[in-house]
């Protein structure tokens, strides 16, 4: 109960205040003013809410996607410490030495996906690139080893679907939900209820008192909770929402262990 009403409270922020009080405060001064109309209700959902939805299923379809890849990515980096450790004739450092590697590889990714500012992301995919070369470099030491070159080689493909992994993750993380189409909901969701003030003002004399004012509320408060649901989503690496994807390097360093 507690953990379903925390998440329930994320989609409340200012916006829902702000968009709700404008919206009693609309269909108030409409009412006094007798300046009523009746627009149709289908507007809201071909307008507003089908937009929306289309816009939630894409990103989470986004997140799912980055799950498959974030595991693609995990999958490989500890077959790459497998084989550091169970393929050479000799103990060595290697198993260790990845292990350090492919943690801090995780470290720097879950950097890279959290940072707000463009001078950290360009230095955060700089270090990602950096751990991948030192990655490669630390296979072929594999050769002093007694591991054959076929076994290497099979081990340095496993360091290229671990770049395609990210790859594909930084894509999903730049190209998000159309710009055009974010901005016509925000734009509409916001102006809605208040513009709507007539229609809520030509039902008041179809509840008891002030209770003409539930449908600005719910109007309000459904449309803007959408699009708080929606901006949560955009991003699934900022790990502010409750269904973000959480790059966890504990995790990452209970499974090298």
């Amino acid at each position: 109960m507690k953990r379903t009403l925390r998440s329930f409270l994320l989609i409340i922020n200012y916006k829902t205040v702000i968009v709700t009080t404008l919206a009693v405060i609309s269909t108030y001064f409409c009412i006094q003013l007798n300046l009523t109309a009746r627009f149709p209700d289908m507007l809201v959902g071909v307008a507003i809410v089908f937009p929306v939805v289309f816009s939630i299923g894409s990103a989470y379809s986004r997140r799912e996607t980055a799950l498959q890849r974030l595991s693609d990515f995990k999958g490989h980096a500890i077959a790459i410490y497998f084989a550091t450790r169970d393929w050479p004739n000799e103990k060595s450092d290697l198993p260790e030495r990845s292990r350090i590697l492919i943690i801090e590889t995780v470290k720097s990714m879950r950097e890279m996906f959290r940072s707000s500012h463009d001078a950290e992301w360009l230095e955060n995919e700089k270090n990602m690139y950096e751990k991948f070369s030192e990655l490669s470099a630390l296979t072929m030491e594999m050769r002093n080893y007694g591991v054959q070159s076929g076994e290497i080689s099979r081990v340095s493909q496993y360091v290229s679907k671990m770049i395609i992994a990210f790859d594909n993750m930084k894509i999903i993380h730049n190209y998000r939900t159309p710009i055009t189409l974010r901005a016509y909901s925000k734009v509409f969701i916001y102006i809605f209820p208040i513009i709507y003030g007539p229609y809520f003002a030509s039902t008041h004399l179809d509840y008891s008192g002030y209770l003409e004012y539930v449908m600005p509320v719910l109007y309000s408060f459904i449309l803007v909770s959408l699009d708080n649901i929606q901006d949560h989503l955009e991003n699934p690496f900022d790990e502010v929402g409750e269904d973000d994807i959480k790059i966890d390097t504990h995790d990452t360093l209970s499974m090298l262990s």
